[in-house]
């Protein structure tokens, strides 16, 4: 695979999404759960869109049931709970596997180039945090526990 921007995706509704029509946005992009001990992040990567969001920047949210089975409901039910429970407003797209044989395409692109601690590409837990710049190259991997607050600074010197 050649660039993020040819890979496609499927948004929440399962209509297919090029992700090319991110080109000049600097990204986030979070794999999700709604039972999760991280899920309250939600509210701080929620933060984060509204403050920068018109700067052009995006949080591409991608539900994931890999880790502890934390994101058991359908996409209306992941669209809703995200909605009322946190007011995501940053685009969610369609439940996917990051880890194993039948990880999209997305996630096997991103752990290839940006590998965590030692070197392993695997995907640990609900929300590992990728950084693409404006060009699409990924800049930086958070843990799951790295809360949203604490690296505010480095996507806004990419804007």
């Amino acid at each position: 695979m050649a660039s993020l921007y040819d890979i496609s995706v499927n948004d929440i509704h399962g209509k297919p999404v090029k992700l090319d029509r991110y080109k000049g946005k600097v990204l986030l992009i979070v794999n999700t759960a709604s039972e999760c001990g991280f899920t309250p992040q939600y509210k701080g990567l929620e933060a984060l869109y509204k403050k920068l969001h018109g700067k052009g920047f995006e949080i591409l949210g991608f539900p994931c049931n890999q880790f502890g089975a934390q994101e058991p409901g359908t996409e209306d039910e992941i669209a809703s709970f995200c909605e009322v429970n946190y007011g995501v407003s940053f685009p969610l797209f369609a439940k996917v596997d990051v880890n194993g044989d039948d990880a999209t395409p997305l996630y096997r692109y991103l752990k290839s180039v940006k590998p965590g601690l030692l070197g392993s590409e695997a995907i640990k837990w609900n929300f590992t945090k990728f950084l693409v710049d404006g060009k699409g190259n990924v800049v930086e991997r958070y843990a799951p526990n790295a809360e949203p607050a604490s690296f505010a600074a480095d996507i806004e010197k990419l804007l």
